[in-house]
């Protein structure tokens, strides 16, 4: 009888488990089993390994053969415990030394012909393994630099079940001996969507025409993280002004850009240029989206949705009454904790979810409604039902709201005259580096984090300043939380200006940025 272990990583959400991988050979008819609760994927392996090692010219024990996922409790997903599965089997028939699978972590998945392929979540797998003390991995050659992204960890990039068998036994295998040819990465292939919001972003705001409160309530969002609604005709410029607020926001910092990594590699939408990703993403998702699809979900593997792939970017909603109501009340909950949380009967998975939301809307279902010279046609009952898809709840937790006109014939024939994102971004780092050195010590990062509670207290207006605010409250027209949201739109705009702390011109201009004209009775 012989006995061999290495070491996976299961994957729930974005939190990994190291899995141990135990091999026992002994006496009985040849078979094979896999116990340790594995999915229909994952119990696949068992042919998939068997085929691999056949392919590679190895020898396969022709022996009863028992493989243990440890913990047993845990349920395993996916194809990327192969490599772990077919080095424990081998280990246990002698063809690889189990001292060099005593402290190694393999992620990878096994095709018939032996070669190893790219799989999902490299980046968080290896991150948790280090955690808890691993530091060798072994990984696909198309995963290599995903994986090198973790500080002290040392990635063995593999592309074959062979060269694998040969490093562990101290050989050089030759390239021709492998006879492996190079294919597309499904995973990480060129076609994998790119990342907005790069130093080269095509998109600039000097294509915007005129809109100067549209760009200044851009510059406000960028400088504080906070939401944003827009609402007008089309071919106002809604759409170009969102697309354009990545292109202001600054680069991510390490812990962020590997936060975000990680989400886009689960997702498998990691650029295969762009290992680690430090711009904002983008996210546009179109409004037949559903709430999986926005929110994240799956029936077996749990897969981040649109707000998850926005951590630390921007989630795009145009046309937003469009969207089904359950999609759009669905954004609620992680606009306020910035997280989502999606339980299943053996799961439960977490996925960060700090997004800035912009939303786009028309003002009526012709989109005529606030256009001077064109007559709309929709009956009051049709404008009020079509805008009251975007609930009060959800309007409440939105920070800006503003009302973009069409430019006019001047602003069309001066295109190009507006300051570019260049010189918006410059004004934006400003702000959110007064900021931080104001946050330094606390949990919060941008203005748009920081608590009611906070505002009442250290981070107080000047006195005298509520003025309006406290008017607007006494009329209804004012939640507890808009004031929050009021107070903390005051701070950013303080921090563009350079002022210690918002003064009454500061909350009254945040006031205004909320209550923009005819949007809604209550602010």
């Amino acid at each position: 009888m012989a006995l061999a272990r290495a070491y996976a990583v299961g994957l729930v959400g974005l939190a990994g488990h190291v899995v141990e991988v135990e091999a026992h050979i002994g006496p009985g008819l040849p078979g094979f089993t896999l116990i340790g609760l594995p999915d229909a994927v994952l119990y696949e392996a068992r042919d998939r390994v068997r085929a691999a090692v056949i392919n590679s010219c190895l020898s396969w024990p022709d022996r009863r053969m028992t493989v243990s996922l440890s913990p047993a409790s845990l349920h395993k997903r996916g194809s990327s415990f192969d490599l772990a599965v077919a080095c424990a089997v081998l280990g246990a028939g002698g063809a690889v030394p189990r001292a060099a699978l005593a402290d190694l972590v393999l992620v990878g998945e096994l095709g018939l012909d032996g070669r190893v392929r790219p799989v999902r979540g490299v980046l968080p797998a290896v991150l948790a393994a280090v955690r808890a003390g691993m530091k060798r991995f072994a990984v696909p050659a198309a995963n290599r630099a995903e994986a090198e992204l973790v500080p002290d960890a040392e990635v063995l990039a593999v592309r074959g079940l062979a060269e694998l068998v040969g490093l562990l036994g101290g050989e050089v295998p030759d390239d021709e001996a492998l006879d492996l040819e190079p294919e597309p990465d499904p995973v990480l292939g060129p076609d994998a969507p790119t990342q907005s919001g790069s130093a080269d972003y095509p998109l600039d705001l000097a294509d915007v025409c005129g809109q100067l409160p549209a760009r200044r309530a851009l510059e406000v969002s960028g400088a504080g993280g906070h939401h944003l609604y827009l609402q007008g005709p089309p071919g106002a410029g809604k759409t170009m002004l969102a697309e354009r607020l990545p292109g202001i926001l600054p680069p991510l910092d390490l812990d962020a850009a590997l936060e975000v990594t990680s989400i886009h590699s689960v997702a498998g939408m990691l650029p295969a240029d762009r290992p680690l990703l430090t711009r904002p993403p983008f996210c546009n998702p179109h409004h037949t989206a559903s709430v999986g699809a926005i929110v994240g979900g799956g029936s077996t593997t749990i897969r981040p949705g649109a707000v998850s792939l926005a951590h630390h970017g921007v989630l795009f909603l145009d046309e937003a009454p469009e969207f089904r109501a359950g999609v759009l009340d669905g954004l609620r909950q992680p606009m306020e904790s910035g997280e989502v949380v999606i339980a299943r009967a053996q799961a439960v998975a977490r996925f960060p979810a700090r997004f800035q939301l912009v939303m786009a809307a028309n003002p009526c279902p012709c989109g005529l409604g606030d256009s001077a010279d064109e007559l709309c046609g929709c009956p009051a009952m049709a404008r009020r039902r079509y805008l009251a898809r975007l609930s009060g709840p959800l309007l409440d937790r939105v920070d800006l709201r503003l009302t973009v006109a069409r430019p006019s014939r001047a602003d069309l024939v001066t295109v190009g005259t507006g300051e570019s994102s260049q010189a918006v971004a410059e004004r934006v780092a400003l702000a959110r580096d007064r900021a931080a050195r104001r946050l330094a010590g606390t949990p919060w990062r941008v203005n748009a984090d920081l608590p009611g509670r906070e505002l009442r207290g250290r981070f107080a207006p000047q006195p005298g300043s509520t003025t309006s605010v406290e008017r607007a409250m006494s009329r209804g027209q004012l939640s507890a939380r808009g004031l929050a949201r009021v107070l903390r739109v005051a701070w950013t705009i303080a921090d563009l200006n350079g002022a210690p702390r918002p003064g009454l011109a500061e909350v009254d201009l945040a006031l205004k940025l909320r209550s923009d004209g005819h949007l809604g009775a209550v602010v």
